[in-house]
């Protein structure tokens, strides 16, 4: 989910190395040899030497290992719990959520992957190609380079290995400088579980290592800011090679006057606040229709006084953790000062937290429009501008007048309705009484449009952008010559004219 990828090193590190810190707590963890642009080349040139026999095995045979890879997420459970809160500051419970999701992304793809890459027969009404066996197939693109985001280290990082690896490729993975310590463990995991050597590896770096590995690789599956994204596009571009990338999102939520009120809070909160607001999908500005508008606030106001901010002590601790990358607290303050520089109220919140760890107090603003950053720009924190709308029309054209449309969401009683304007907002995916829970449905697509990002996840798409498709036509009873072929004949076009006249031409035409 779209994050901001740092171009330098984390402060404090040795030369050739990065310092990871838990931003909880302001403590050093541990530093990370990174890895070199020779380096990057050599680990790409291991891996493109194992992918045939990774393909070789058939998806039978991966489908033992994603179980295997299944148990061992679970039964080194805590161990994997503790270094995404340790790296990335968030509560506990937000990094079952990212458990979860991989030991289901295991079971989903495993079970779906050959269906989803099963070669097709094709019919063609041409008689041209009358006696043709004609069908598709789709091959591994070999090696695919996975750039992954410090804001959820499993899910958006080895989470997109998973149908890369299901269909047959081998994967490099660089997971981002901020928290490269889970990706890491899943390296362990790999080798725990017997996969064969190189079929999937882990070069921690910063930005230089990633621009290496893009220089290598057949694809990239990129994470991260649309700035940084259009500079992963444009290196895959001069190679020729594709790209996937899910980039910065802005995504509203309407609540429509007929909407329960307390789904429609419960929504709101939880979409702005999960992860500390650090989520593509993270609710970052609310439209809500004037008829409701009063009780809606106050009643943010009463939810957002239950919860819990600081450094995660286990389960039950806290609802919002700490801020991962230290920049962001600058960008959520300037957001914030710009409001209320222009204009809107603070009902909550609207400071960085105090304490050696990176927060930012969870903040509701009222009386915004926009003219302000907070309802434009990515803010990726725990902030939640609330502004009212007349009716849903001007709701929806304030929702698309945005460059980003990654997601978006409905509340209301209709859910007809709701489904309705939901066709006519520009975003990739939109939620009716719901939000973020889209992404674990895994057969469903989920991408971004406008500057949100180019590609998928998930579904068919999700693993087939990660194949070539080849068409293959056999002519198993084949004539001595084709009516077409050389030396060419007027008489035989002749007979070709005449027979494309009758199959399509005004004679054959219905009322």
């Amino acid at each position: 989910m779209a994050v901001r990828i740092s171009n330098a090193p984390v402060t404090g590190a040795r030369p050739g190395a990065v310092a990871v810190d838990n931003p909880a707590t302001g403590a050093p963890i541990t530093e990370v040899a990174s890895t070199s642009p020779p380096q990057v080349k050599a680990t790409v040139a291991a891996a493109r030497k194992a992918q045939p026999r990774w393909q070789a095995l058939g998806f039978r045979r991966r489908r033992a290992l994603f179980r295997a890879s299944q148990q061992w997420l679970l039964d080194n459970r805590a161990r994997v719990l503790d270094s995404i809160v340790a790296e990335n500051g968030k509560a506990r419970e937000e990094a079952v959520i990212e458990l979860v999701y991989c030991v289901n992304a295991f079971s989903f793809w495993s079970r779906r992957a050959a269906g989803y890459l099963a070669g097709k027969r094709i019919r063609s009404v041409s008689p041209f190609v009358l006696g043709r066996a004609m069908r598709t197939r789709r091959a591994p693109i070999g090696v695919v380079g996975v750039i992954g985001p410090w804001n959820n280290p499993l899910t958006n990082s080895f989470g997109d290995a998973i149908p890369a690896l299901a269909a047959g490729n081998t994967v490099v993975l660089k997971p981002s400088e901020q928290t490269p310590l889970t990706a890491l463990l899943m390296l362990e995991m790999a080798r725990d579980c017997g996969y064969p050597d190189n079929v999937f590896q882990v070069v921690p770096g910063a930005g230089e290592t990633g621009e290496a590995l893009i220089d290598e690789v057949d694809f990239v599956m990129f994470t991260g800011s649309t700035r940084t994204g259009r500079r992963v596009a444009a290196r895959a571009a001069e190679r020729l090679i594709p790209s996937s990338l899910e980039l910065g999102g802005k995504d509203a939520l309407l609540v429509l006057a007929d909407a329960p009120l307390e789904r429609a809070v419960n929504v709101a909160v939880h979409g702005a606040l999960f992860n500390g607001g650090q989520t593509c999908t993270s609710v970052e500005r609310v439209y809500v229709e004037a008829p409701i508008y009063d009780r809606f606030v106050a009643a943010v106001g009463l939810r957002i006084d239950e919860i819990r901010s600081g450094a995660p002590r286990g389960l039950g601790s806290v609802d919002v953790g700490a801020m991962t990358f230290p920049p962001q607290l600058d960008t959520i303050d300037d957001h914030v000062r710009d409001a209320i520089d222009r204009g809107a109220r603070v009902l909550a919140g609207g400071n960085r937290g105090a304490g050696p760890g990176r927060f930012y107090e969870p903040t509701v603003l009222v009386d915004v429009d926009h003219t302000m950053k907070c309802m434009r720009e990515e803010t990726f924190g725990p902030t939640l501008p609330i502004m009212k709308v007349r009716d849903a029309e001007e709701a929806i054209r304030l929702i698309n007048d945005s460059e980003y449309g990654l997601q978006a969401s409905i509340v209301t009683r209709d859910s007809r309705r709701g489904a309705k304007i939901a066709a006519r907002l520009e975003a990739g995916a939109v939620t009716v009484n719901d939000t973020q829970s889209n992404y674990f449905a895994l057969g469903l697509p989920m991408g971004g449009w406008k500057n949100s990002g180019l590609g998928v996840r998930h579904g068919a798409e999700g693993i087939r952008k990660y194949t070539r498709l080849q068409s293959i036509s056999v002519n198993a009873h084949p004539m001595r010559r084709d009516l077409h072929m050389m030396p060419f004949s007027p008489k035989s076009y002749d007979a070709i004219l005449r027979l494309v006249s009758f199959l399509y031409g005004r004679a054959r035409r219905r009322p």
